[in-house]
């Protein structure tokens, strides 16, 4: 072999590859993975990285609910903030959310808009999401033929009025109409008559804002969006599940043959409601993050596969949303910032309960990708994107919200020691530094 065999080799003892963890070296030609052959062979490139004896190699995580807010709202949060965040995180892929930014993404000409914004700022690769809310079935098909990876719908008020909730009778009509040409439906699953039963949330208690979104509300909802899925044989996907009552539902209608899938977040996998302190609204978000007996369940159901995988769900706004001087639970902005973070979070989570490594990255690499389709992503092997990270599992760090990526500077999980830090991130194998963008739009197929 040649130098110009290969544009970029990595070597290293911890390799997470397809063919299994390992000593391996990596060789990448034209962005893609050429090459994944024992340690020692001697691989050679225009550039050699060697991994350090504390470090792995890992493929790109993939973030499918990320909101980015921009245009319309980038005060909270814009695309080169979001993935320089990703980056420093290591995710090399994320899909955007179809609502917060203006207009929302509910037509090809909103998509278009969406695109023009994001063209040009992103660090890592962005696909989109569509919108499915009332009066818009009919362009449901062109944004697919679009590009959007899916549509997203709410089951009750989604916090901003231009993306109004979808009818039960309605999401199952968008569904069907899905289903007849394979795309899918992803589910903001709470009840909005359950919710407008339960307590009214005032004032800067926690246990009053939980007890105001009650696990029953995603229960129910769960319910409807299952048999929506059987009744239209479409594809259905429960965004952040964080009510533990409802995998028993989930799993018999997997078992069933439903086409369901359900992720879960690290806020409902790493924190605990009995921990929240009053007031403290950085840890607001809807569903409410629940109990420490709720939160040993969610992980029993990642661990047997009713929970299907990991995403952050990054919500972000401005520090006024969020209330903080009065620390009002009825009135903050409901969403937790947490992309750059995620892997380092579940990771400390997972260790201290003897999951490995691998694991964890088939909850947040290849599984989202599956979702999405996205088959050049979320594996490090032979023809895929060099997208990879370079990992510390061992490094512990204390979160310094100044030293995050996210535009605005709050996060729930400020001055927690977390075990597991990024040390690089490659995106088609060049490394991003976060100063040039070179993350591309992302279309379904």
């Amino acid at each position: 072999m040649t130098d110009s065999d290969f544009d970029l080799v990595l070597r290293g003892n911890r390799v997470y590859a397809g063919a299994g963890t390992g000593a391996w070296e990596v060789g990448v030609r034209g962005g893609t993975v050429a090459a994944v052959v024992p340690l020692g062979t001697g691989l050679t490139g225009d550039r050699v990285v060697e991994l350090a004896a504390d470090e792995a190699l890992i493929p790109g995580l993939v973030d499918s609910h990320v909101h980015v807010n921009e245009p319309g709202r980038t005060e909270w949060e814009g695309f080169a903030s979001a993935t320089r965040a990703a980056a420093a995180g290591g995710v090399t892929t994320i899909i955007d959310m179809p609502l917060n930014s203006i207009p929302p993404t509910v037509s090809v000409e909103a998509l278009e808009v969406k695109q023009e914004a994001a063209a040009g700022q992103a660090f890592v690769d962005v696909g989109f999401w569509g919108g499915a809310v009332p009066g818009n079935t009919g362009n449901l098909r062109p944004l697919h033929d679009a590009g959007v990876f899916g549509f997203k719908c709410f089951l009750l008020h989604s916090g901003v009025d231009e993306f109004p909730q979808l009818e039960p009778e309605e999401m199952e009509k968008d569904l069907a109409e899905l289903a007849s040409f394979d795309s899918l439906l992803i589910v903001h699953a709470e009840d909005s008559q359950v919710i407008a039963d339960a307590p009214e949330p005032t004032g800067p208690e926690y246990a009053g804002f939980l007890a105001s979104r009650p696990r029953s509300a995603e229960n129910k909802a769960i319910a409807q969006v299952i048999d929506a899925a059987r009744r239209t044989r479409g594809r259905a996907h429960i965004l952040h599940l964080s009510s533990a009552d409802a995998l028993p539902l989930i799993s018999a209608a997997k078992q069933e043959g439903i086409r369901l899938t359900v992720e879960t977040c690290p806020h409902y996998l790493t924190l605990l409601a009995e921990e929240i302190p009053d007031g403290a609204t950085a840890f607001k978000c809807c569903p409410p993050i629940r109990e420490a007996s709720n939160r040993e369940l969610l992980w029993q159901g990642l661990q047997d596969g009713t929970i299907d995988f990991i995403v952050s769900d990054h919500s972000p706004s401005t520090l006024d949303l969020k209330d903080l001087e009065h620390g009002d639970f009825g009135v903050a902005w409901g969403g937790v910032s947490s992309l750059q973070l995620g892997l380092s979070l579940i990771w400390t989570e997972a260790r201290r309960r003897g999951i490995p490594l691998e694991t964890v990255l088939e909850w947040m690499s290849r599984r989202p990708a599956e979702l999405a389709g996205l088959a050049q992503k979320g594996r490090l092997e032979m023809g895929a994107d060099a997208d990879f990270s370079v990992f510390a599992p061992e490094e512990t760090f204390v979160v310094e919200t100044a030293k995050l990526h996210h535009k605005n500077p709050i996060t729930p999980y400020a001055g927690k020691e977390l075990t597991g830090a990024v040390r690089r991130t490659f995106l088609r194998g060049a490394e991003v530094a976060g100063v040039e963008p070179t993350g591309r739009l992302l279309r379904r197929g």
